[in-house]
């Protein structure tokens, strides 16, 4: 099969081969794993490169200025998959529990309400961003050229937030039932459309900032009509059959099913939010430094965009593999799976960490048009802290992945809310108004993902979602808490 030359799935092979030498994992589920992983991860990658194509197209085209303008803009897009997300979370947690159970006759149902509750979040969202762009990103700066490339960007992009976060939906829906390499194909395929799709807008026509707002908005656009088309029809080209025709003519607003999606769901958007709400201050902040160092996070942050992305791969395996084995009524296996995916990903996030380390400079300037440009430096500084910050993120991501199967949600949105606004948005602020300077970034960028992981982990050993779990079972009795 093609995926066996696949250079990340045979990376993700060798880490675990090494983890088994020490006795450290299980060669099946390592393999299990790293089948269920691998398609996430290269969408991730074809996602994240697409945003850093985005702003590198930018800022080729129309300088620093321009990105920083997309950046202020950016926080607005990421509410699309704070709510889309944490809709997912429920979605994948109910979808794997029934297809564990082999209850496929079942498994339409959170799929519909999901789409319900989405469309209920983002649909408002999109007319208001879109109706008063110049008000929203002026709260972030008041520099005009930047007001004015931020809400051009942002009046245009607010149209492809709510197919942005069916789409997270429709990939959820995939992995849970064992399948990463449908949403790869599609969402792969919707990135490569993508940036096809902006290098025409913003060279080939000269629309600028307008041009890569509405390559993103078309591309998403399409992505969710391929999704629809699979999980009705069962299977598109390139694409493996859904296990059962999803209705369209099923229940939208069945309490019981929609309580169950926002109790998983409401603290995983609360989670996501957290990082998406942060950024607002946290731009405001880094606005104090200057559009120098605004441009030189936002590169930055790009470039850890694309180091994260194994966190989709094993965030995900673990949410379907221990949900699967949850809904099979086997904890002790879960479990296992929880705590043999993170050292997986941690293996697999320092190769990647090491090699982005290595290359820190060059990689920084693919974003800007001058090898002179002042924002250079302090980005290839970030990228450093960046490469050290993966090793806790990758126990974070996963570790959430794996609690966010079992319905026990709400602790990795404390730590993320300790993690961002107790102790990062306060070091970034001393950075900016201290002798501290660009150190009070560096932490901050740190202690981001750090604080999250030591509490995820920790809430992980304890066991306590065993119990909970049991009260999103299907054919179970509930349990209390």
């Amino acid at each position: 099969m093609a995926h066996r030359f696949n250079p990340i799935h045979r990376v993700v092979l060798a880490v675990g081969a090494v983890l088994q030498r020490f006795g450290l994992v299980d060669h099946d589920r390592t393999a299990e794993a790293a089948e269920l992983s691998w398609p996430r991860i290269v969408t991730g990658i074809a996602r994240m490169s697409k945003n850093a194509v985005d702003v590198a197209m930018v800022g080729v085209a129309l300088g620093s200025l321009a990105i920083a303008g997309v950046g202020f803009a950016s926080p607005f897009w990421g509410l699309a998959f704070s709510l889309g997300g944490g809709i997912a979370a429920g979605s994948i947690a109910l979808v794997s529990q029934r297809f564990g159970a082999d209850a496929y006759d079942d498994i339409g149902a959170p799929i519909r309400h999901s789409v319900t509750l989405v469309l209920v979040g983002t649909v408002p969202l999109t007319l208001f961003f879109a109706a008063v762009p110049e008000t929203l990103i002026g709260f972030l700066t008041d520099d005009p050229t930047v007001l004015a490339y931020g809400s051009d960007y942002l009046r245009v992009v607010a149209f492809g937030i709510p197919f942005a976060a069916l789409n997270l939906i429709g990939s959820r829906v995939y992995i849970g039932v064992d399948d990463a390499w449908t949403p790869m194909v599609l969402r792969a395929t919707g990135a490569i459309v993508n940036i096809g799709l902006n290098a025409v807008f913003i060279f080939g026509l000269d629309m600028g900032v307008v041009g890569a707002a509405l390559g993103t908005v078309l591309s998403n656009a399409v992505i969710t009509v391929a999704f629809f088309v699979g999980l009705t029809v069962r299977r598109i080209p390139g694409t493996r059959p859904f296990p059962a025709p999803v209705s369209v003519r099923g229940r939208y607003t069945d309490r019981e099913t929609l309580s169950d999606l926002v109790s998983i769901g409401l603290p995983v958007i609360g989670r996501n939010s957290v990082w998406t709400v942060a950024r607002f201050p946290m731009l405001a902040i880094v606005g104090l430094f200057g559009p120098t160092v605004v441009a030189a996070y936002v590169i930055a942050r790009r470039i850890w965009g694309l180091l994260n992305t194994p966190g989709w791969g094993f965030g995900l395996a673990a949410s379907s593999l221990v949900g699967q084995e949850l809904g099979a009524d086997d904890e002790d296996t879960a479990a296992a799976y929880g705590r043999e995916i993170t050292l997986l990903a941690i293996g697999t996030y320092a190769i990647g960490g090491v090699l982005t380390a290595l290359f820190a400079e060059r990689i920084v300037r693919l974003f800007v048009d001058s090898s002179a440009d002042p924002s250079i430096p302090v980005a290839v500084g970030l990228v450093y802290v960046a490469c050290v910050a993966v090793i806790p993120q990758a126990v974070k991501a996963t570790v959430a992945g794996a609690l966010d199967a079992t319905g026990d949600t709400r602790w990795p949105f404390y730590s993320q809310v300790l993690g961002m606004f107790v102790v990062g948005l306060p070091l970034a602020y001393l950075g900016a108004t201290t002798a501290l300077g660009i150190w009070g970034l560096y932490l901050s960028f740190f202690a981001e993902a750090a604080i999250p992981a030591v509490i995820n982990y920790y809430r992980f050993t304890t066991g306590k979602w065993r119990a909970i779990s049991r009260e999103y079972r299907p054919n179970a009795a509930k349990a209390d808490d």
